[in-house]
Parts: C-alpha cells; sequence; structure tokens
C-alpha cells in the first residue's frame, strides 16, 4: 500500500476532491480515483469522503493507494501487426477472432496477451490486472486499429481524449441493403437491450447519447461500402446504429440476419484510421490499418 499525504491551499478552496487528486496525481485517470474515494481509500482531516467533497484551505488529504496487482495472466508469444510504436504509446492491427481482454472462456490468445509478451512489463495498470495497457475495444469479429498505453500517464491522457471525443476513429462496413442518401448522421441513445441483457440496443429511456456519421463509398446490388466515423464510443455502436436504420453490417448475426450467403466470420468492419495527439509530444498522430483479406475479397464478389 502505497500513502500520500497532500495538504490543501487557498487555490483549492471549493475544489472538488477527485480533481484535486487528479492534478496532484496526473499518472492517475479521474475515474480510478473515484473509484478508489468510493472504497474509502482517501481521507479528508481524517475522515473518508465522497468524490463530490469540496475542500477547504489546509485541508489534509490522505490517500491510500493500492499496490498494482500482478496480473494473472500469461504473457504468450503471439505475432502483432503494429501500425506505430514508441516507449508511451503501441497501436496495434487487430485481427478477426481476437479478443482484446482476457475474459469467462477467452483466457489465452487475447491481444492482452500477446502485449505483455511484446511490451515486457511495460503496460498501464489503471484498467487493473485483466486489461494492462488497455483504453478502449473492438469486438472479437472486427478488425483494425486499436491504441495500447505503456504508462499510466500516457494512458490517463488517450483516456481523457477518449472522454471529450476527440480521437479520431473512423471504420469500413459492408452493410445490407443500399443507402440512399451520400451520407448522414445518426444521433441515437445506445443502452443494454430490455429484454436480452447481452444485447445493446438504441434506448431512449436508458441509454446514453451515441452519435456516428457516416457516408456512402460505393452502392452494389443490394449492399453498400461505406465509413463510419464515431463521435462518441458505445458498446456495439455502429452495429447497433446501422441495424437501427435498418442497414444491419454484413455478417452480423447478432444485429442482423441470421443467415450469411457469404459465409463470413462475423460482422465486416474494420477499423481503419486512429488518430489521437500524443501524450508526450503534444503532436497528432495518425495510423491506418489495411483493410484485411477478407474485406478485400469480399468487396471483389460484390
Amino acid at each position: 500500500m502505497n500513502v500520500f499525504r497532500l495538504e490543501a491551499d487557498e487555490s483549492c478552496m471549493g475544489e472538488r476532491v477527485d480533481k484535486f487528486l487528479s492534478l496532484m496525481l496526473p499518472g492517475k485517470s479521474r475515474s480510478y480515483l473515484q473509484k478508489i474515494i468510493g472504497e474509502g481509500s482517501v481521507l479528508v482531516n481524517g475522515k473518508p469522503v465522497k468524490a463530490s467533497c469540496r475542500l477547504e484551505d489546509q485541508d489534509e488529504v490522505l490517500i491510500h493507494l493500492p499496490e498494482l496487482t500482478e496480473p494473472k495472466i500469461e504473457a504468450e508469444n503471439i505475432p502483432l501487426d503494429i501500425l506505430y510504436e514508441d516507449a508511451d504509446l503501441l497501436i496495434v492491427n487487430k485481427p478477426k477472432g481476437m479478443v482484446v481482454h482476457p475474459s469467462a472462456g477467452h483466457s489465452s490468445g487475447t491481444l492482452v496477451n500477446a502485449v505483455m509478451y511484446h511490451c515486457r512489463g511495460q503496460l498501464s495498470g489503471i484498467n487493473g490486472s485483466l486489461r494492462p495497457g488497455i483504453v478502449h475495444r473492438i469486438d472479437k469479429d472486427t478488425t483494425g486499429a486499436l491504441v495500447v498505453c505503456k504508462n499510466d500517464y500516457a494512458h490517463s491522457h488517450v483516456a481523457e481524449q477518449l472522454k471529450v471525443h476527440s480521437i479520431t476513429r473512423k471504420y469500413r462496413a459492408v452493410v445490407n441493403g443500399v443507402i440512399r442518401e451520400e451520407d448522414g448522421v445518426i444521433d441515437a441513445p445506445i443502452g443494454r437491450h430490455p429484454a436480452e441483457r447481452k444485447r445493446m440496443a438504441v434506448n431512449e429511456k436508458n441509454g446514453r447519447r451515441a452519435v456516428t456519421h457516416y457516408r456512402v463509398l460505393h452502392r452494389f446490388a443490394n449492399h453498400t461500402y461505406i465509413e463510419c466515423e464515431l463521435e462518441t464510443g458505445r458498446t456495439h455502436q455502429i452495429r447497433v446504429h446501422m441495424a437501427f436504420i435498418r442497414h444491419p453490417i454484413l455478417g452480423d448475426t447478432v444485429y442482423g440476419p441470421e443467415k450469411n450467403p457469404y459465409h463470413l466470420e462475423g460482422q465486416t468492419l474494420h477499423a481503419q484510421i486512429l488518430g489521437l495527439i500524443h501524450p508526450v509530444t503534444g503532436e497528432y498522430i495518425e495510423v491506418e490499418a489495411p483493410l484485411p483479406e477478407y474485406f478485400q475479397k469480399l468487396l471483389k464478389k460484390l
């Protein structure tokens, strides 16, 4: 257990304790700090507080930071398609069929297993022992660019960019049906499906705002090749939104037709472009993940 003792001064008067700590401990994300505050690991003048507690001049803030637990998962020598790498970030091109982090039924062969081997212990620990370095995820059968953070400082900065929706995320997809308009915006809240808890759905009552921009790249006889750009990043957002406008992604048997005429393994969705501000240099970096072979072959068939 690491213990930090801080004292608030006049400049901190009225400041929320979680915001104060995020400024004083730049390597820790605000969401992580709110979590440990909720666990009673932060005391103000000797008493546990809520994240919304407002500080006064000369308040003493005592923080008990738990030791990072060693992951109980094994590093595996799995080849990675690396699009960008430096001392702080790793951006990989995730293949189809690879799960991002371990879960029930997927304890090995995940992206986390692979990056643990590649990075040799140089991964952020903010998201816990099962998700070292992972800031965001893409679905098992979605391919493309995904960023991994090698330290907590980089993690907190990239997570903040995700929070304010400033990261560029453009996807390529083939959808069922012919979209007539050249482009459009889907602004519809997404939450858990009211009856099927493993699925997401447009949910006006309990959903969070979700915005997807799309434009047509090519029309086929019964399908449309499109680019989607995420303004927000909800679970299954593009898949849910395209199904919502009656153009589900080809191969998506969860949100679209159960039958798959092209024998695809999951949805034809590819995270092609990822752009963000580098947490250390402050420069904008952007990478492009080439379309996977199966996607190129499908386009030729169509």
